[in-house]
């Protein structure tokens, strides 16, 4: 009887040491990751303050270079000549173009690091499109595309962030008037469906090949390699519409042109 006992308090003794051994295992384990977790933190962090710095010292000249620009074209030192105006018309492009990269660079940094938060408010997606579209109809007219815009005389409103909701349609509308020929048309809907509002971006361009739809939400990828674009703008796109509990889907066929549908759910 006494070995007995003696049998099972070895045994007890043996499952404690044993579980004690586990135990500690777990914690170091648990204190390996939490000093992971912690580096992978600081890492994110670093990186976003790194882009967020780069967009700064990028933005702020390229924001002076575009002010100048602008006094020069509203005539305020002196007419211009018609050479002159064309060449300002390209630098106040480019600086647009590249003061937009500015910003997505931080933005998605921003989203990563989890720093930024979005902030939303009744929202009527209609009027945000419409703004939008306006102010891309310059662009267009430069290019000789013609952009068309149908939305619903009332719409609901939905709980969205109006400011990210505009870059989204900025990027969208952007590329879609990038990748559209010369003298092409593109077309812009709004509709109101039963989880929320959709809207349809549609140009008659090139097209995707099934490769270039795979590489099409991957940063520094564009569909078309010959074309100008980082492929940023459609990655932030994404981003921003998946915020809102949304998505994004595209249907395109090589020479046929390119549908996007948003599509942002009502509760969102």
């Amino acid at each position: 009887m006494t070995s007995a006992w003696w049998g099972l308090a070895i045994a007890v003794i043996g499952a404690l040491g044993g579980a004690a051994g586990t135990a500690l295992v777990l914690r170091r384990g648990a204190g390996r990751m939490r000093a992971e977790l912690a580096a992978l933190e600081l890492m994110v962090q670093s990186r976003a303050d790194q882009v967020n710095a780069l967009s700064h010292e990028l933005r702020t000249p390229l924001s002076m270079i575009k002010g100048a620009v602008d006094l020069l074209r509203e005539g305020t030192p002196g007419p211009l000549t018609g050479a002159q105006e064309k060449f300002l018309q390209v630098v106040d492009n480019q600086s647009t173009q590249v003061i937009s990269l500015c910003e997505s660079l931080l933005l998605q940094a921003k989203i990563e690091a989890g720093l930024f938060t979005p902030r939303p408010e009744k929202t009527d997606v209609a009027v945000i499109v419409r703004d939008v579209t306006a102010a891309m109809r310059s662009l267009c007219e430069q290019r000789d595309q013609r952009i068309t815009l149908d939305t619903p005389q009332v719409m609901p409103r939905i709980l969205a962030d109006p400011m990210l909701l505009t870059q989204a349609m900025t990027n969208l509308l952007s590329n879609a008037s990038r990748f559209t020929t010369t003298g092409g048309s593109i077309d812009v809907r709004v509709m109101v469906v039963d989880s929320g509002v959709a809207v349809y971006v549609t140009d008659d361009g090139a097209g995707m090949t099934r490769t270039e739809r795979e590489r099409l939400f991957q940063r520094f990828a564009t569909g078309r390699p010959l074309l100008d674009g980082t492929g940023l703008g459609l990655v932030i796109t994404k981003i921003i519409i998946e915020l809102h509990g949304g998505e994004i889907l595209v249907h395109t066929a090589s020479t046929r042109g390119t549908t996007f549908l948003l599509t942002l759910p009502s509760g969102s």
